[in-house]
């Protein structure tokens, strides 16, 4: 059975399509053959050419070194290597920023390219028996799409940000009042109708953003505007809306697309921040208190196997992840039967954070990464929430 699939295209479900290709390495079985797991920057340089050649061919030679001549090991890396060399030589789009690559060809030819446009911090080759799955999870965590309404009283933009660019933009444009329609009106009929223009304004407008938000799948919203616009702009939203519209911000209409972007994404950033800290001392409330929260590598495996977990905390960073090798010996003996004692630290490391996402992928746990490492350091850089206890 051939096992290849070329997931090149561009598109705004980009989450959705990281976990299938995630499900797929999840239940991928190499037969003990060496796996390619490979993560690329692909930002061009600025001769506009690419900057991942060397670092392919330096790090292909060296591992190629490391299998005995005219074993299947060795025959299947020399392969992978030749096709993943022929694939970025003639099938990478001009506009990705990001590519992984995962390939076993002594496993039915396994392939399975994915192009991005979301950058990749830097260039990291693994071989392995299995597929490194950490990088590649927490780029799922970072495609967060939100939608952003900039409005006054009489015209609005809705853009749809993502991945540092405008992913959809559309405008609504309202009546205004001409010099002509006002001669002649008494003060408090011209204000009675304004009220009115201004009240179906903003009808409309939060008519587009729920439809924006559905179509999109948007889970977070913020609204800019004038002390006038934005009461009238929250008072028309659906109790979903606004539930999704936590943030809001006074810009101006004319404010320019990129400006609007960078100063919304540093607004959720830094609510990011906050949400992380208040999520972390939920988490160790759980431990500490409710036997409804576990601490550590060995715990959040046994948890994540018993099905418990409702929810995996992983710092973002794999180097500060912590563990004790005897009490996660099962976890490397499942993988590597017998080798557990050989493997240097990095390899240990990346085999326990990778084997806690797949338990969680398998038992529908959802996955978040903690950006500041601190905040999980005493738990090793990883916990989790459980749905029950034992």
């Amino acid at each position: 059975m051939n096992q290849t699939a070329e997931q090149t295209a561009t598109n705004e479900n980009e989450p959705r399509r990281l976990n299938d290709v995630l499900n797929r390495l999840i239940e991928f079985d190499s037969g003990g053959l060496p796996v390619v797991s490979l993560y690329l920057n692909a930002q061009a340089n600025r001769h506009g050419r690419d900057q991942y050649d060397r670092f392919i061919r330096r790090e292909f030679s060296a591992r190629a070194k490391t299998y005995n001549e005219d074993s299947p090991e060795a025959e299947s890396f020399q392969r992978d290597a030749k096709r993943i060399e022929k694939y970025l030589a003639e099938e990478v789009r001009p506009s990705a920023n990001g590519i992984a690559i995962f390939a076993c060809a002594g496993k039915d030819e396994f392939f399975l390219p994915v192009q991005l446009d979301l950058p990749i911090e830097r260039h990291q080759l693994f071989v392995f028996t299995t597929p490194h799955l950490y990088p590649l999870a927490r780029l799922m965590n970072e495609y967060r799409r939100y939608a952003v309404l900039v409005a006054d009283t009489n015209r609005a933009r809705i853009f749809v940000f993502g991945r540092g660019r405008t992913l959809a933009a559309e405008e609504v444009q309202s009546d205004t009042l001409s010099s002509t329609q006002v001669g002649g009106w008494s003060q408090m009929r011209y204000q009675r109708h304004v009220n009115n223009l201004n009240l179906h304004h903003a009808k409309d407008v939060v008519e587009a953003l729920d439809r924006v938000v559905r179509e999109e799948a948007i889970e977070n919203v913020i609204i800019a505007g004038d002390e006038v616009i934005i009461p009238l702009l929250r008072e028309q939203m659906s109790p979903e809306l606004a539930k999704k519209t936590e943030d809001t911000m006074r810009l101006d209409i004319r404010t320019p697309e990129h400006e609007i972007m960078e100063r919304t994404l540093e607004t959720f950033r830094a609510r990011d921040a906050v949400i992380d800290m208040e999520r972390v001392e939920e988490l160790k409330d759980a431990v500490r208190g409710t036997n409804l929260g576990v601490a550590g590598a060995a715990d959040t495996l046994a948890a994540l196997s018993n099905g418990q977990v409702d929810e995996l905390f992983l710092t973002a960073g794999m180097s500060e992840i912590e563990h004790e090798p005897d009490e996660v010996g099962a976890v490397l003996k499942a993988y590597a039967p017998g080798e557990e004692g050989e493997m240097p630290d990095s390899n240990r490391r990346r085999i326990v954070v990778d084997e806690l996402i797949r338990r969680a992928m398998e038992t529908g746990a959802s996955i978040h990464f903690i950006t500041d490492g601190s905040l999980l350091a005493g738990m090793g850089g990883i916990g989790a929430t459980l749905r029950y206890s034992m």
